[in-house]
């Protein structure tokens, strides 16, 4: 968790829409369509997409809401699920693939979920079997995104191809992993600003394995729900702590530098891809708690109420690691969480950071199982995650209140253009 700011979550996408007509003329709207299709039995799932799920004849169709509306593309230079606003509900599952399963399968594996993403993000059901759970939305900004583990490039004898960066992450000593919930072959990512959109893309994702690969671990997560507050602001955590006021911004000129691998990277199959490390945080909650509201605020380096740093301003004001108090200490302590991630205090480092917060329950000694489900994406993750997790790890004063219990690094290729699949260059290159 570090003090880079996470995408929000939207209220209305900007995907393309179709708009009201202005005359009878110019054919019937998207919305009136939609607030009378009960007359004609079927549901559009979304602009563009050829035929939503059937209604039924006796039930009065209400028109879709924004939230529901709203579609990422799957198609484009990047995949989804990368630069796109936080959803409220998100999945994240690694497989491995069969014994004997290789390169063929692999692909033939990789056909079919981007076409079932393909059509789930634009609102259809589906290409077979659909189990009708998404029947009554529409995508309501459903992103699906797929990587390969660094185990993947010898199960299928592409090891030449396995790029230099998806080397295995150096240990740390506040990991406390769990080998069976970290690194796969494969990893997914499904998030929805709907938790049925999400679960049934999750379920189609899974069906269309078949007997190509196994699950190897499955987690879930969730955001706050676009609407919730009264206007647009960054999130919080399950510490109640506003989560992330720096993240790299897509209007920064060096943005795609920092996330993305050149169009003529090494290798020429992740041209517009990025990596992704994947940790599941556990917060040491009822710890957390027992600390008083000036206690965390130290901790965190910045005011809980509004995310500004403890050296004074609103949230986006420039942090002052100098400025003292009338005693002479640091307004900001030394160990602070928020000094400690700073770029400019790690080489400029920086990642984007997409996560999703969990809570799995209660344990046997009846603490919250709950926390991050830390998701960053950087151009190499040696110039990313790495530097600022050692720095956090020789001194983070959140360290005693966190426990990093799985992860995984994925090499995500670039966008697949209309016609291709993702991951097509590498596994027919």
């Amino acid at each position: 968790m570090v003090d880079q700011s996470i995408p929000e979550a939207r209220t209305s996408g900007t995907a393309p829409r179709e708009t009201e007509a202005a005359s009878a003329g110019e054919g019937i709207s998207r919305r009136r369509m939609l607030g009378t299709a009960g007359a004609t039995g079927l549901v559009l799932g979304t602009a563009g997409a050829a035929g939503g799920y059937a209604a039924a004849p006796s039930e009065a169709a209400t028109p879709l809401t924004s939230l529901g509306t709203d579609r990422a593309m799957f198609h484009g230079k990047h995949q989804p699920g990368i630069t796109d606003a936080l959803q409220a509900r998100g999945h994240v599952v690694a497989f491995d693939l069969a014994a004997g399963a290789g390169r063929k399968e692999a692909a033939a594996l990789l056909r079919r979920w981007s076409e079932t993403a393909r059509r789930l993000m634009a609102g259809e059901p589906s290409g077979h079997d659909d189990t009708d759970v998404a029947r009554d939305a529409g995508p309501s900004s459903l992103t699906i995104t797929f990587g390969f583990g660094h185990s993947f490039f010898a199960r299928t004898g592409l090891e030449k191809q396995r790029p230099a960066s998806l080397d295995p992450l150096p240990e740390f000593s506040s990991d406390r992993l769990d080998k069976k919930r970290s690194n796969g072959d494969l990893w997914v990512q499904i998030g929805a600003n709907d938790s049925l959109v999400a679960f049934h893309a999750l379920r189609a994702i899974q069906k269309d394995t078949g007997s190509a690969a196994r699950i190897r671990w499955q987690m879930n997560g969730f955001n706050r729900s676009p609407g919730a507050t009264a206007h647009p602001m960054t999130a919080r955590n399950l510490m109640g702590q506003i989560d992330g006021t720096r993240n790299p911004k897509p209007a920064e000129s060096d943005f795609d530098q920092r996330i993305f691998v050149p169009e003529k990277g090494d290798p020429a199959w992740m041209a517009n891809g990025s990596y992704a490390v994947v940790r599941r945080i556990r917060m040491l909650l009822d710890d957390w708690e027992r600390l008083s509201g000036t206690a965390q605020e130290d901790v965190i380096g910045r005011r809980k109420s509004d995310g500004a740093a403890l050296s004074g301003g609103t949230e986006t004001t420039a942090m002052d690691l100098e400025k003292t108090d009338a005693k002479g200490n640091l307004v900001v302590p030394i160990n602070a969480h928020a000094r400690i991630t700073r770029p400019d205090q790690n080489g400029g480092a920086a990642m984007l950071r997409r996560p999703f917060s969990f809570h799995d329950g209660i344990d046997t000694d009846g603490v919250p199982d709950a926390g991050l489900l830390f998701i960053c994406w950087q151009a190499d993750p040696l110039r990313g995650f790495v530097p600022v997790q050692r720095k956090l790890d020789r001194g983070d004063a959140l360290s005693q209140f966190i426990r990093h219990e799985s992860s995984g690094l994925f090499a995500v290729p670039g966008g697949a253009a209309e016609g291709e699949y993702v991951g097509q260059k590498l596994l027919e290159g």
